[in-house]
């Protein structure tokens, strides 16, 4: 094995040990601290300096993408009048891995007196920030990665793990559902299928509809110009069947020589599965899930008036 690839197994399994010790070291501390926040009526205030605050930054992130309403604040930008955006409800969770970091310490007695529960996260539990704080997760790690052990590498992925602990656990005290996480992400791709419904992205327009008493030479071309891969059966201007590329095929393999002279009532599918405009697309992908197809009518009135294929969800 090359020296390169000795250098990144052995960061990965220091930095794996360092989670896995974790565990170990959770105190009732924690639990107090997810009742805390749960039981506030304000938000969660993340702050850190440095590789602490990068960190910081990612884990109230996902906080207020999980049910919990936080942000980050600079100590620094703290320190010269951002502490007037801190409500007395607030919960404030202060990291900084040596618990001694000058910039932090500096804000924690206007925390105390503002009447904010602060949440010390730090490697040090008899550190200056431990002591003076009303709940301490200790994230104290054997040692760094960085073969000079200096450069934050194991804490910095002990912390972040801690702070996913946190949000897991107010997750589950919370019920958070998948509804609920797509309400924070509606650009995504879940929050996209939850919140919308079939007809924001259905086809409309340019349906190909054919007769039930079609030829089978307007059936064939009305699909391909359609290019949905199927075809609208119509009878009477109600929906009376749909017409495949399966279909097609069964029917010249079955038909062979008289295929042609068939109309597409002989053919076509007389109950297709179909679906409302207001159903969310999260149901309806679970719907061509079950049926292994890969398209739904949409009807209203007994009329086709819109399709939905896979490659719409």
């Amino acid at each position: 094995m090359s020296r390169i690839l000795e250098s990144a197994k052995e960061t990965i399994a220091i930095e794996a040990k360092s989670v896995q010790d974790l565990a170990s070291l959770l105190t009732d501390d924690f639990e107090k601290a997810v009742n805390a926040i749960m039981e506030s009526k304000g938000k969660l205030i993340v702050t850190g300096m440095g590789k602490s605050g990068i960190i910081g930054k990612k884990i109230a992130a996902t906080f207020s993408s999980t049910g919990t309403p936080s942000y980050f604040l600079h100590p620094g930008e703290a320190y010269h009048g951002d502490l007037g955006l801190i409500q007395d409800h607030d919960i404030v969770m202060a990291i900084s891995n040596s618990g001694e970091t000058d910039e932090l310490l500096k804000i924690i007695p206007f925390f105390l007196r503002n009447g904010n529960k602060v949440i010390g996260v730090s490697g040090n539990p008899a550190s200056t920030l431990a002591k003076n704080t009303h709940f301490h997760l200790n994230v104290n790690v054997e040692q760094e990665a960085c073969p000079l052990d200096l450069a934050p590498t194991s804490s910095t992925t002990a912390t972040l793990v801690m702070g996913d602990a946190l949000a897991v656990a107010l997750m589950k005290e919370r019920d958070f559902k998948p509804e609920h996480f797509a309400l924070f992400h509606p650009g995504g791709s879940l929050g996209r299928r939850l919140l919308m419904t079939v007809k924001d992205v259905m086809r409309s327009t340019d349906l190909p509809v054919i007769d039930a008493e079609s030829e089978m030479d307007e059936v064939i071309g009305t699909m391909s110009n359609g290019r949905l891969g199927l075809a609208i059966v119509e009878e009477n201007g109600q929906l009376a069947g749909v017409i495949t590329d399966g279909d097609l095929r069964r029917g010249m393999k079955n038909q062979k020589n008289a295929f042609m002279d068939m109309k597409a009532k002989d053919i076509m599918t007389s109950s297709p599965k179909f679906i409302d405009k207001e159903m969310k697309l999260k149901k309806a992908e679970e719907l061509m899930m079950e049926y292994k197809i890969n398209a739904l009518l949409v009807v209203e009135n007994q009329k086709c008036i819109g399709v939905l294929q896979v490659y719409d969800l």
